[in-house]
């Protein structure tokens, strides 16, 4: 199976280093600048956990992930908020996340929490 994540950060240096990352580990990456209706690219792009920085142009990144886990055709997708705030989580919520990474971070690390979220036995079968 493979498994498809979905990156959204405003950062193109940063996309590049996740996609280039995640690639080799055997991921099919879609990296987008923005999205204008997250309910909307999540069902083009199908992916199996989503990857959103907390802070992106003209949108908050915890905001979208609250809609994600709101609606409930989305509610179990996976979402993990990246943010150069260390400290973003005990200021604003958690916004329904299953996991925060604060930026910057170890690739390890990166790597570790999206099998961790996904569950190793659907990452054994990608």
């Amino acid at each position: 199976m493979i498994t498809n994540i979905l990156i959204i950060d405003d950062q193109p240096e940063m996309l590049e280093l996740m996609t280039d990352v995640l690639t080799p580990e055997g991921f099919t990456v879609t990296a987008l600048l923005y999205t204008d209706d997250i309910t909307q690219t999540i069902s083009l792009y199908q992916p199996d956990i989503v990857l959103l920085d907390h802070l992106l142009a003209g949108v908050n990144g915890g905001e979208l992930c609250r809609e994600i886990k709101a609606n409930e055709l989305t509610t179990s997708l996976p979402v993990v908020l990246l943010s150069g705030y260390p400290r973003l989580l005990e200021a604003f919520g958690d916004y329904g996340c299953d996991a925060f990474i604060p930026k910057p971070f170890e690739l390890d690390e990166l790597i570790s929490t999206i099998k961790r979220c996904l569950g190793e036995s659907h990452y054994e079968h990608a």
